[in-house]
């Protein structure tokens, strides 16, 4: 009981908590561009994962910030994937046309990549090394330069 009066954080910012230092969970998902995506297929490269959707108002705020820095690093052999839950996928088209996103995204259909992530709120970003492995998470909008911090991080492991 002491702990939970201690640490009166609210419960989506223990979206993913559990997975910090563990491998990444795996998942397919399809793209809105065609075809899939495995998590598997990016093996051996660092990888940013955002979970999002069209009506989250954080998640509108950091579209560009994440889109910037997904320009900044592709040629750094960084790959941004975001997945889309809980959301329409005519929402999620407009979404990601209005923010220019080129980024690989994917959508979420059966809440099954969010319930493994442990998501409990929007946005979640994800920092997986290039082994595979979750070594960090950030719950909500992520400030542009929290988030070039943790990209550099992950290409200096």
């Amino acid at each position: 009981m002491a702990w939970g009066l201690m640490n009166k954080e609210p419960v989506t910012g223990q979206s993913g908590f559990a997975l910090i230092d563990r491998p990444a969970p795996a998942f397919t998902t399809s793209l809105f561009d065609g075809g899939e995506l495995a998590l598997s297929d990016l093996e051996g490269r660092p990888v940013v994962i955002n979970f999002w959707a069209s009506w989250c108002a954080p998640c509108r705020d950091e579209a560009i910030p994440l889109e910037r820095a997904w320009l900044a690093y592709r040629e750094r052999d960084v790959v941004f994937v975001g997945i889309d839950t809980q959301d329409t996928e005519d929402a999620a088209r407009a979404y990601l046309a209005e923010f220019g996103i080129t980024y690989p995204n994917g959508r979420d259909e059966d809440g099954r990549i969010s319930i493994e992530y442990g998501i409990v709120g929007l946005p979640a970003t994800f920092f997986i090394d290039r082994k595979g492995i979750v070594v960090s998470r950030w719950v909500g909008a992520i400030p542009e330069a929290t988030l070039v911090q943790r990209v550099e991080a992950l290409l200096e492991d």
